[in-house]
């Protein structure tokens, strides 16, 4: 049962659109004489699991697990209230208030449990050995990521078509944070193995166009320009754009952002995995660890996916991002970086693979992420070798492999559907019935 809280505000002058989750009991305004003479009061009853309430003795308002009730908070001289969704600033629209009610609800947690529930859809639970390649509808899997649990999508399913902005898309994964992670396929619904450029929203497109330092790895790097890196900080500093994210960018403030459905997308972070753990780990001999300049140096998801190992065996994907500053958000700042100006990536090699793509250099061409005719670019560094730069990518024979970042591949965005807008998604996620609202 949703716990509520109702406070109530006496001779208290309110200013128009202040912020009153900054205030408690014992702030000095709230305990001035108002102009006729009282004080200030405030009362706060919680409601119990009995549906009751009882008055609470706290001497702040509600933060964390709270969120404002505005259709049954009111103000006894009228004026609306409002609560920011990000901040929790409370703000009333007039210029004084002589008596406020304001509840608040116990704040609902999403979860992936719900999502998978709306969806319509069972896991078959963890999954161990992801060398073999997915060929059949396998089903759904899950997988601990950043969030909580994680449900993905493995091999020749047909039942993950979304249609979201005119535009449809195939689900990757059900994130931890009930949020729904979604990889663009084009303006209408391809069936799986489709040949079309359709399916990406540009094909011949560089990663980086420069390529000779470690910094071109990453969707964002420093120092900006050709200058090179002197130190893994600095290489990893989030400074300047990838050339692949500028074009990814542009292409959803004209298509989401603009047309207003930027308000579906949750800030779920993307994992551009630049850390590096080793030779020990990576199994390359002449990998350095060092990650800037011209030094020799291989990934988290190279060691992952044992991309320099004999036969390539005992791949091993994880849905948690190793390091903070490469978990990539717009203004979560509590497990992402806040370096993003909008809410979108790419999918990760870690994600390829459980998806059922098979291990490194192993060719697919039954699972839903095939694409033929067109190979096109994940998120996830590869290592720097020689003068070159490179990253994880689907070829177009179906392949899991990895190309230099100067040479041009497909784009397929990704976007995480918010946990709330996914509650009204109908349909059965096939290509004559996709999820939608």
């Amino acid at each position: 049962m949703k716990k509520k809280v109702l406070l109530v505000v006496s001779g208290l002058v309110l200013i128009p659109l202040m912020s009153l989750w900054l205030c408690s009991f014992e702030d000095e305004e709230a305990n001035k004489k108002t102009k006729t003479g009282e004080e200030s009061k405030i009362a706060m009853y919680v409601e119990g699991e009995n549906g009751e309430y009882s008055q609470s003795n706290e001497k702040t308002f509600p933060k964390e697990g709270y969120i404002l009730n505005v259709e049954k908070s009111t103000c006894r001289n009228g004026g609306s209230l409002t609560q920011d969704a990000s901040t929790k600033a409370i703000s009333l629209s007039v210029g004084n208030a002589e008596s406020c009610t304001l509840y608040f609800d116990k704040e609902e947690i999403p979860s992936s449990d719900s999502t998978l529930a709306t969806l319509g859809i069972t896991s078959q639970g963890t999954k161990s050995g992801f060398d073999d390649p997915a060929t059949t509808a396998e089903g759904v899997f899950e997988m601990e990521d950043d969030y909580g649990t994680s449900y993905y999508y493995r091999g020749a399913v047909t039942n993950n078509y979304v249609k979201f902005a005119g535009f449809y898309w195939r689900i990757i994964r059900v994130n931890g944070d009930g949020s729904l992670r979604i990889i663009y396929d084009g303006t209408q619904a391809h069936a799986n193995g489709a040949n079309s450029s359709n399916r990406f929203i540009k094909t011949g497109q560089a990663y980086n166009s420069s390529y000779n330092d470690n910094k071109y790895v990453g969707w964002m790097y420093g120092p900006s320009g050709t200058t090179a890196s002197t130190s893994k900080a600095q290489a990893q500093t989030n400074t300047a754009d990838s050339t692949i994210k500028e074009v990814v960018d542009a292409w959803y403030k004209t298509n989401i952002a603009d047309k207003g459905y930027g308000s579906a997308v949750s800030d779920t972070l993307f994992c551009n995995d630049r850390s590096t753990p080793g030779k020990a780990e990576t199994g390359w001999f002449e990998d350095t660890g060092l990650g800037y300049g011209s030094n020799y140096t291989a990934y988290g998801a190279f060691a992952r996916m044992r991309a320099c190992f004999g036969g390539y065996t005992g791949a091993t994907p994880t849905f948690r991002c190793a390091q903070k500053n490469d978990a990539f958000t717009v203004n979560d700042t509590s497990k992402g970086n806040g370096a993003l100006t909008y809410p979108v990536g790419l999918i990760t090699a870690d994600e390829i693979v459980a998806a059922g793509s098979g291990k490194y250099d192993t060719y697919n061409q039954s699972y839903y992420l095939y694409r033929p005719g067109y190979w096109y670019w994940s998120l996830s560094p590869s290592n720097f070798y020689g003068t070159y730069s490179s990253v994880f990518t689907v070829n177009p024979s179906g392949q899991f492999y990895r190309n230099y970042v100067y040479t041009g591949g497909a784009v397929a965005p990704v976007i995480n559907l918010s946990a709330e807008y996914v509650k009204t998604l109908r349909g059965t996620g096939t290509t004559s019935d996709p999820y939608q609202t």
